[in-house]
Order: structure tokens, then sequence, then C-alpha cells
């Protein structure tokens, strides 16, 4: 085994080609070998506070390598409380480089495992099979968070020689399920497999999908698509199963939902880079949507940055109902407002489960929405339209719709077409929400607030108004709080119906 040594970024070179600063260090070097032969070389260095966000290890790789095999590990150093710990994330591009835009892209893991291995037949969930071609090859290393006493690695390259095995084309699930035409469909968008951070197969969310009720689920690995190849089998007529990612970026993380087999879309970038646009623009060519998830959490890098000029929908409900949902909603809310005020047009919400692992809960929350198939466009065109709410499980239903004098009428993302001064009727039919209450939300706010749903959780309520008095009505689904004047947790929320002409 070789050693080489990287001491404290002595060999580097400093690149800024766009997006976030990179650092690339001193390359690896193996020569050519006989087959069946074996090869490694372990680099250690340490990268202090305020490194860039992204550091690369070029690794020369010589002809005739059937499989290149990386291991790493990093410390863990004690921190006062209040302060991060040392967090190193991982993956790797070929040959064709490290370049903006992914071209030489071949996985990602994240902090999700210490290590992996690529060849022409198989590879690490979260890397894509093929050939280890001879070329500069970069091991890509992401400095999530550092310690005030700097974040100390150590790489073990490992080269196995020989020819490659043979790959298999790969096979992607249908873009269509049987459907049942014109109808309500529930879905979650956005969850993780073994193929990023998450610890289920893709054959394991599928039968949670179908056991919660769901018609359509979206594949959303962080900042790889190398699942894509693996839901074929999952999918069925009962099951539409689309594809996409978590692009998780340092500013924020954005689902894009049921974009073309094999689309990957680049996340090495910041806020201050004003590179999202382009990439944004990436994911509707490839057929998909820009969806913002869960746009005021608490962890690190997940608090959304970029604005939503670029969104199709944005993701207000992500897992089980916590204060950053809360404060998602009502900033949602105040955008509808807006869009109110300045006329232009409004962004729809979503619920999604962002589930992981047991116990976490597929489909807790979901999407529901109203499409004209079960089909990728037609999910697609239902929820930019905004024809849609969110529950908390295939339990709850319900039905929001608003009506004139004259048989006029309308539905959730819809528009009621009457004068300003036109008696409205706005009705909601609830099933599946025992003792939760209903309230109903304009852009003056909460303007109605009923008394418990029976235990049985079916109940209807109505309200009248003007489109002079509210410019739209959604609602939503309480649980009863537990203390104080607070509202409970939601258990589903609706998009609005707007009301009045434009």
């Amino acid at each position: 085994m070789c050693e080489d040594s990287h001491g404290g970024l002595g060999r580097r070179a400093l690149f800024v080609t766009g997006a976030a600063a990179a650092l690339t260090l001193g390359s690896v070097s193996f020569a050519a070998a006989a087959d069946g032969d074996q090869g490694s070389r372990t680099v250690r260095g340490t990268l202090p506070p305020g490194s860039p966000d992204f550091v690369y290890v070029p690794v020369e790789v010589p002809a005739g390598v059937r499989e290149l095999k990386v291991a790493y590990t990093y410390d863990r150093p004690t921190v006062p409380a209040g302060t991060l710990g040392n967090a190193l994330d991982i993956g790797v591009f070929d040959d064709r480089g490290t370049e903006l835009g992914g071209r030489g892209f071949r996985g990602w893991s994240g902090g999700a495992r210490t290590e992996f291995f690529i060849r022409a037949d198989d590879a690490t969930p979260g890397y894509l099979p093929g050939p280890v071609r001879e070329g500069t090859w970069h091991i890509a290393l992401g400095p999530y968070t550092v310690a005030p006493q700097g974040l100390s690695y150590e790489i073990t390259i490992a080269l196995t020689y020989g020819a490659p095995g043979e790959a298999a084309d790969p096979v992607y699930p249908p873009e269509r399920a049987k459907g049942r035409g014109r109808a309500w469909y529930r879905g979650d968008c956005h969850l993780h497999s073994w193929h990023s951070d998450g610890r289920r197969t893709p054959a394991e969310i599928g039968e949670l999908a179908r056991a919660a009720g769901l018609d359509f689920i979206n594949s959303s690995e962080h900042n790889t698509h190398s699942a894509h190849a693996h839901w074929a089998d999952v999918a069925g007529d009962d099951l539409l199963v689309m594809l996409g990612e978590e692009i998780t970026t340092r500013n924020g993380h954005v689902v894009a939902l049921g974009t073309d087999p094999g689309t990957f879309v680049d996340w090495r970038y910041r806020a201050r880079d004003n590179r999202f646009g382009r990439f944004a623009r990436q994911i509707r060519r490839a057929g998909g949507l820009v969806v913002p998830a869960h746009p005021h959490a608490t962890c690190v890098g997940c608090n959304w940055k970029f604005g939503f000029g670029e969104a199709d929908a944005i993701e207000v409900w992500n897992g089980p109902y916590t204060p950053d949902d809360e404060v998602a909603l009502a900033d949602w809310d105040s955008m509808l407002v807006a869009s109110v005020r300045d006329g232009r047009g409004w962004l729809p919400a979503m619920g999604s489960s962002d589930a992981h692992r047991s116990p976490d809960a597929v489909g807790s929350p979901q999407t529901v929405v109203l499409a004209d198939d079960l089909t990728r466009e037609a999910i697609q065109e239902g929820i930019r339209a905004g024809r849609s709410y969110v529950a908390e499980s295939a339990r709850v239903a319900l039905s929001l719709r608003a009506s004139g004098g004259r048989g006029e009428h309308a539905g959730i993302g819809e528009r009621l077409t009457v004068g300003r001064d036109t008696p409205v009727t706005v009705r909601l039919e609830v099933t599946g929400a025992p003792r939760c209450t209903v309230r109903l939300v304009t852009d003056q706010g909460v303007v109605h607030t009923s008394g418990p749903l029976p235990v049985t959780g079916s109940g209807v309520v109505e309200w009248r108004t003007t489109p002079s008095y509210a410019a739209y009505v959604r609602a939503e689904l309480r649980h009863e709080a537990a203390a104080g004047p607070l509202p409970g947790p939601l258990a589903a929320f609706t998009n609005p119906i707007f009301l009045g002409r434009r």
C-alpha cells in the first residue's frame, strides 16, 4: 500500500468556476497491472474550518481497470454545546471531469456510506454502474460542517484490474398506470431509499406506498439519479412511479418531480452563485416540476434561500407536522395574499412524507390530486394547476366547492368568476377526521372556525361570503390542540378557490 499525505492542504489548487469554490488537491496515481491484480493508495489530510464546499482528490486511473473501490473515515472530536461537529460527504466524478452540470457524475452517497464501488455491471446504491475508463477521476469530498479543531480524513482508493463485466441496459418504470379516468389520486412525491440516506429498498417503499393507499410516488434521492433504473419492478397497474431527485444544496433543497429517466441535476452551488435558474430550467426541459422542499426546516443548509420565482409548487408540509411546517404554511398564505394584491400567478402547495427509514410513514402526509388520468403528465398538470389538497393519510378525504347565485361553481385550484358583490356559498365536506376542527382561511385570515367534527369523522361546513370580502378561500382541518390558544396540528389543508373576476 502506498500512502500519500495532503497534510494541512499543502498541495492544492483553488478553483472558482461560477459555482461554489472548489479545492483540488494533489493527484493520486496508479500504474498499469495484469488482470486480477489489485492496487491501493491511502491519502490523509486535514480540512480547516471555513473550507470550500467541495474538495476534489484527482485519481489517475490507468487502462485495464475492472473496479474502483473507495473507503473513507474522518474524525469526530468533541465540540462545545452549540458548536457544529464534523460531517464529511463523499461522491465521485469520472474521466469526463467535475464541470458544473455533472457530465462526469458517477455517484454520491453524502454521509450515508463509508465506502462504495463502481464497475461496468454493478455499483453501490447511489452510484452509477459503467466502465472504469482510463483518465483522471475525482473523489469529491463535501465538508458539510467542520469542527473548530478541523476535520482529519483518510481515503483508501483500491483498483481491481481485468476485463470489465457486461453492462445491462437500464429499464425504467412506465409513465402510465391503470387509472380511473378523471379522479382524485393520492401520492407521495418526496421519498428516500438506500440509493441515498434512506434504509429501505425500492421494493419495500412500493409495498408501503400500496399499504398507505397511494396511487403514485416520486423517486427523490439526494443528489443522485442512481435509483431510476431500480423502480421498474416496483411500478404496476396500481402504482405510478415517477422519477426525480432531491437537489440538496447548501442553501436549501428542491425536489425535481417527474423528470425524464436518467436525468441528473447538479447541486454544487449556493444562492449567491446565481446558478439555480439554470438548473430549474433543466428540470423543466426534462419534463419535471420544480418544488422547493421543507423551506423553513432548521437543519444546516435546509432553509430555502433561492426565492420562489422558478418554482412550480412548494412543499409546505414535510413529514410529521412540526413548527417549521406551521411557519411554511403561514409564509405560503402570505404569498397567496401577495399574488392577489399584485394580480400575478400563485404557487400551489404540496405535502410529502420525506420518509427515510422505520418508523417514518410513507404517505404521511400525501398530496391528493385531481387529474385526468394516472399518468406522469396528468398528475403534474394537476399539481401545477393547484387542483390538490394535502392529507395526513388516506383515511382523510374532503371536497371544497364554491358556488354563485346562477349555478356558477368552482373547486380547489379554480376560480369562481362572479361579480364582487355576488353572494357565494362555500361548502366543505369531510370524511375520516374525527374530532377535527375546520378553519376557513381567506386573504383576511381565519374567517370561520367550526366546532369539532363528530367521532364518525364526517361532517359538512358551509359559509357564505362575497368576492369583495374574500379574494380566495381555503380550508384547514386541525386536530384538537393539546393546550392553549394555538391551533392543533394539521390533519389536512387545501389549495385555494379564488373568488371574483381577475
